[in-house]
């Protein structure tokens, strides 16, 4: 057995290892969070330097910046469209199954306390606000935030220059070079502790909220995750039928990061092995380096398609009938405030709370949320990881960068 099947193995025991402890052990397995705590640690120190490095030397180590313009278009272009399209998908699903009527769970104190205090969350999240927000008054600062956005542009701004003073900057250009080397062996290694960080972190969620919580929301869960798999068929693997890429190959390629992203509802935890696998499955290193980092901001198919389901489901339990013109306003809405706001902490439960006091809808239905917030988390990051995958795949095809022979060859060897 390959290593990367060993490893896929391993994390596959380690989920289910730790939903059988954190439902047959409870008391210990709330203890295992630091476990799942540590291996996300190690997996944030990779990425500033990782991405910083492999996008200065996929921009400047080939020398066309004129390249730079078109690349940076057509990502936003099928960012916007893909993002769309999971917002009228999720509210088409909401109103087609309704996961909120008929819901009936007494709501704790301490949820309600927590929704009080995410109403006052800042939610400035403008076109301008954004932009602005986007340059870094200092990169050490973003590098050590997890600013991805900030670093892309400073990594940017790093590439031309380097491409501006020729000759002279080819000690530091290949100083990066080397950087991404030794970057993607580190990966390696962390990725090793992946299972005991996978066991620690599902483990300490079912501990923490009971295998029974499951029973109890069956029906939203249920909803959630057949509309996320509904967004992949009829999205994803369509649009990989286009640019005339397998989906399931391309699904088997990155089945390592993909049940990392479900197990630890993490997308830096995902992140660097993604970006290492798609760039041998036949995407070019500076469209990886380039388009993955800026999925995670402007690209959040999962967590877009849940924030209008979320809404829906935040009016039908408190019985209101929102008009489609309603609808769509929320929906217009939701479309500015949810691009960059990647990596802050319960990101999507303070959007929608922002976004229901702003319609004037009742936020009791965040409180109800709360309660599997984590479960629902894992589906829509795996989604998340998955779409920004294929939009590389999609800029690497539209730039005429595919290379479909090495995709090839890369399938043939994982399946020997």
């Amino acid at each position: 057995m390959k290593s990367s099947q060993r490893l896929t193995l391993y994390i596959f025991l380690a989920l289910i290892l730790g939903i059988f402890f954190g439902w047959l052990c409870p008391q210990w397995a709330v203890k295992m969070q630091p476990l799942g705590d540590m291996f996300l640690r190690m997996v944030k120190m990779i990425i500033a330097p990782l991405i910083f490095a492999t996008l200065v030397v996929g921009i400047a180590g080939h020398g066309d910046v004129k390249n730079l313009g078109k690349i940076g278009l057509k990502t936003i272009v099928y960012f916007e469209i893909a993002t769309t399209v999971a917002l009228i998908l999720g509210l088409v699903m909401a109103n087609i199954l309704k996961p909120g009527v008929g819901f009936n769970i007494n709501v704790s104190d301490a949820s309600l306390a927590l929704v009080e205090k995410m109403k006052v969350a800042p939610q400035a999240h403008s076109m301008v606000d954004m932009l602005v927000d986007s340059i870094p008054t200092s990169v050490v600062d973003s590098m050590a935030q997890g600013n991805l956005l900030q670093i892309v542009v400073f990594a940017i701004f790093f590439a031309l220059a380097i491409c501006g003073v020729g000759q002279k900057a080819r000690p530091v250009l290949d100083f990066l070079q080397s950087t991404c080397e030794i970057m993607f062996k580190f990966t390696e290694y962390v990725m090793k502790f992946a299972p005991i960080g996978v066991f620690g972190a599902i483990s300490a969620t079912i501990g923490q909220n009971g295998i029974g919580i499951l029973f109890s929301y069956v029906k939203l869960i249920g909803i959630t995750y057949f509309s996320l798999a509904a967004f992949v068929l009829l999205v994803l693997v369509v649009t990989c039928k286009i640019i005339k890429v397998p989906f399931r190959g391309l699904l088997k390629t990155i089945k390592d990061p993909a049940i990392l992203a479900f197990s630890t509802a993490s997308s830096e935890a995902a992140l660097p092995k993604a970006m290492s696998l798609m760039e041998k499955f036949g995407v070019p290193k500076s469209v990886v380096s380039f388009v993955m980092p800026m999925g995670y901001t402007f690209n959040l198919d999962g967590s877009t398609l849940y924030l209008t389901l979320a809404t829906l489901f935040c009016a039908q339990i408190a019985g209101i009938q929102l008009s489609l013109e309603q609808q769509l306003m929320i929906m217009f809405t939701l479309m500015l405030t949810s691009k960059g706001i990647a990596g802050v902490p319960r990101v999507s439960l303070v959007i929608l709370t922002g976004t229901l006091t702003s319609f004037g809808l009742p936020t009791i239905g965040v409180a109800i949320l709360l309660g599997i917030d984590q479960i629902l988390d894992m589906g829509r990051t795996t989604v998340n990881l998955i779409g920004n995958c294929v939009a590389t795949a999609v800029v690497a095809r539209w730039e005429n960068e595919f290379d479909y022979d090495k995709m090839k060859n890369f399938l043939k060897k994982e399946k020997n």
